[in-house]
């Protein structure tokens, strides 16, 4: 998968290129990502690619022609197909975990990352991007919000995660649409807070369903607009399997 990342602050991303899964995954070849600073594209003695609002108003807007301009020339780059246009705005549709798998299908995609007060309307009529918000609120910019894009959609490209099934389990996934259950690790105890048995059982018939009860009581309890039905009582299901999951919580 590849990802051309447009931005008036490059060196934002050196950082965050250099570490963890995303690293390993450049080092072998599975993920491609470049940079492109959006003032190569722009003219003038001062290359400038902000201007006042028309019609006043505070803060500065990013110009059109600089951004059509770098999104033509990089979409023709390389000889690649021209890719899926991003462009991260708190106006867009909201991200979520099946927006990132419906992403995931494209091989490649451009993040517009804006500054100031957005990018002047014309730049979304002429190049018409799928406008997304990672949540309802407003950021300095769209450089943490393609981070957070990017990051969702590597754990998808098949050989990054050391486990397939992880990105199938995790909250929010297709196999699993409700929050992960509470997970564990050595010690079984510390400071009188023990390890479930179930957990310690061997039992993994046993140890999936208590899994599967406690991802929907945890669901119920922090996010049940998550569950089938969240918004009329009279239909909310039952929890899997069992309706009662008492000592199935970790003793203190």
């Amino acid at each position: 998968m590849r990802f051309d990342v447009l931005t008036l602050f490059p060196e934002m991303f050196s950082g965050y290129l250099g570490q963890s899964l995303l690293k390993k995954a450049l080092d072998a070849g599975l993920v491609h990502i470049k940079v492109h600073n959006l003032r190569d594209w722009a003219t003038g003695k001062h290359r400038q690619v902000d201007d006042r609002p028309f019609g006043g108003g505070p803060g500065m807007v990013i110009k059109v022609e600089p951004t059509v301009a770098a999104v033509e020339a990089v979409q023709a780059a390389d000889g690649q197909q021209p890719g899926k246009i991003i462009l991260l705005t708190p106006q867009g549709r909201t991200l979520t975990q099946r927006v990132i798998e419906q992403l995931s299908e494209s091989p490649r995609v451009l993040l517009l990352c804006g500054r100031y007060e957005g990018f002047d309307q014309r730049i979304v009529d002429i190049l018409r991007p799928d406008e997304i918000s990672i949540g309802d609120f407003v950021l300095n910019g769209g450089e943490v919000a393609a981070m957070v894009l990017i990051d969702a959609l590597v754990r998808l490209v098949p050989g990054v995660l050391g486990d397939e099934q992880s990105n199938v389990d995790d909250s929010f996934s297709s196999g699993n649409r409700w929050l992960e259950s509470a997970q564990y690790t050595r010690p079984r105890e510390f400071r009188g807070h023990v390890v479930p048995e179930i957990l310690l059982s061997g039992n993994h018939e046993e140890i999936a369903r208590w899994r599967k009860e406690q991802s929907y009581e945890r669901t119920r309890q922090r996010r049940a607009d998550l569950l089938p039905d969240a918004g009329d009582p009279e239909r909310a299901p039952l929890a899997p399997d069992s309706a009662d999951n008492r000592g199935n919580e970790p003793k203190t």
